[in-house]
């Protein structure tokens, strides 16, 4: 294996989702997310952002209109994680979300960042999450990482939009 190494502040700029109805995956990224609508492609693509950046996340029907979702058990994409710059943010995801009705998959607290699981309506998982400050990452006794999977207690994670 070779030495190379990827620059450390190399960030993945987007994700291009295959999508079965464009209009609902709008609804559900724009319209219950909050991202926004940067361009359209007529009824064939979209791309969205947080922040006017040209596009977080490209939706299209190109290969896709009208099919059913993926089976969950094959290869693909597992989920597109979506990162909060705080943890009041995500607060604010989860009521926007469970006020919408719309359902969750489950949450999570992995030590690192504490996370809300969803499913876009066309079975696309979605990871909406906050990373905890790094020198509060938890760490064995050399210092390596120890990242775990807990509970994430929501009556605390809705406390911080009461601060």
């Amino acid at each position: 294996m070779d030495s190379y190494q990827i620059p450390s502040k190399t960030r993945i700029g987007h994700v291009h989702l295959k999508v079965s109805n464009l209009e609902k995956a709008l609804d559900f990224y724009c319209g219950i997310l909050g991202l926004e609508l940067m361009q359209k492609f007529g009824k064939q693509a979209a791309f969205i952002s947080a922040g006017g950046y040209h596009h977080h996340i490209g939706l299209n029907t190109w290969e896709s209109l009208g099919s059913p979702p993926a089976p969950k058990h094959y290869p693909g994409l597992f989920h597109t994680a979506i990162l909060y710059p705080t943890r009041k943010d995500l607060a604010q995801i989860f009521k926007k979300v469970h006020e919408h009705g719309y359902p969750f998959t489950g949450y999570a607290d992995h030590g690192v960042s504490e996370a809300l699981y969803l499913d876009d309506p066309d079975g696309n998982g979605v990871e909406l999450y906050w990373d905890r400050p790094r020198n509060e990452w938890p760490t064995d006794e050399n210092g390596e990482l120890t990242m775990y999977t807990r509970a994430l207690d929501l009556n605390d994670l809705l406390a911080t939009l009461n601060h």
